[in-house]
């Protein structure tokens, strides 16, 4: 039996469009959370650290992204919190697998985004499709001159977060890989 491809998935941006101007985005929900890596970084006895980090989440995105024929991974900041502050939120199981980062926003000396490296090095020459929406055209050819496998790049605007277009092109491409693996 040949393994699902990955897909792994950031938080903030993808699932989490920070940048919306939008309270009530499309359905999203709004919650106040308590990252251990955002609150190192705020007074404690501050108005913010008491309010905690705004996060939006769609609740229909885990059964969207559970009936895609990818292997979910967290790709994310968040790392193990996302099991444990996302997950639940939009019906995800708190169990997925996470790329643990050897260091969080380090830079690289050949100016890729921080986590393409080690996501490579996590994808260890399987197919990957990458939801995220810090990647660039540097990250998309160092990856096509690094990677074996076919991996898909795919860029969300953390104004918008995933939409409709963003699970057709997953869907897609999924089932354009395994076409090719037969």
């Amino acid at each position: 039996m040949t393994e699902r491809p990955l897909l792994l998935l950031d938080v903030d941006g993808p699932l989490n469009p920070f940048r919306s101007r939008i309270a009530g985005l499309r359905g999203y929900t709004t919650h106040r959370m308590h990252p251990a890596d955002w609150m190192a970084g705020r007074d404690p006895g501050s108005r913010g650290a008491r309010r905690g980090l705004r996060v939006r989440l769609h609740p229909a995105h885990g059964a969207r992204l559970l009936a895609l024929p990818f292997e979910l991974t967290w790709a994310t900041a968040w790392m193990h919190q996302a099991n444990t502050m996302i997950a639940p939120h939009i019906g995800l199981p708190g169990d997925l697998p996470v790329i643990e980062w050897p260091e969080l926003f380090a830079a690289d000396p050949d100016g890729l985004f921080w986590k393409t490296r080690p996501l490579i090095d996590w994808a260890a020459g399987r197919p990957f499709a990458w939801v995220d929406d810090m990647i660039t055209p540097r990250d998309r050819a160092w990856i096509a001159a690094h990677h074996p496998a076919p991996a898909l790049l795919l860029t969300i605007h953390p104004r918008h977060g995933l939409r409709e277009r963003d699970f057709a092109t997953l869907t897609r491409w999924a089932a354009q890989i395994s076409g090719a693996a037969r």
